[in-house]
């Protein structure tokens, strides 16, 4: 069951962070050599530390959504889930790394403690996705559930 709540944590995770970058007191202007965006509704630092905008917020719950949406449906798709999370969350963190597309061209701020943030998200959904395997009673639970459901 641990990849599931995993799923399931992230996606609540995300969620809430989608929905704290529209929060006027906590998504604060940024510091003034902060790089420019041509998407600059609701763009600033999440509590003054994560860059954000309406387009990463959007991505946020898009994440959240998949993330709860992957727990409902048990573990293969919370691992599919964790897999690929890791696999955008790497290319995201390297991103930020990189000059013109640590704003993705403008769209997306992706610079500062996003870099970090997004490797460590990387490699804890890593650890789900690819190596931690579920025990059986894991497995006998998850298909008890799924046949509850009535699939």
């Amino acid at each position: 069951m641990a990849i599931r709540y995993f799923a399931l944590i992230a996606g609540a995770v995300f969620a809430l962070i989608g929905l704290l970058g529209f929060v006027p007191g906590i998504n604060v202007e940024g510091p003034p050599n902060a790089p420019p965006v041509t998407v600059s509704s609701f763009y600033g630092h999440l509590l003054g530390l994560f860059p954000v905008n309406v387009v990463h917020n959007l991505v946020h719950l898009a994440i959240g959504a998949w993330g709860i949406f992957a727990y409902s449906r048990g573990i293969w798709s919370s691992r599919m889930f964790a897999r690929g999370l890791t696999i955008l969350y790497v290319i995201l963190g390297v991103m930020g790394l990189i000059p013109n597309f640590n704003t993705v061209f403008g769209l997306v701020p992706l610079y500062g403690h996003d870099v970090w943030l997004h490797l460590l998200t990387a490699a804890i959904a890593a650890y789900f996705g690819f190596f931690h395997r579920p025990g059986v009673r894991d497995h006998v639970e998850d298909r008890a559930e799924h046949l509850a459901r009535g699939h």
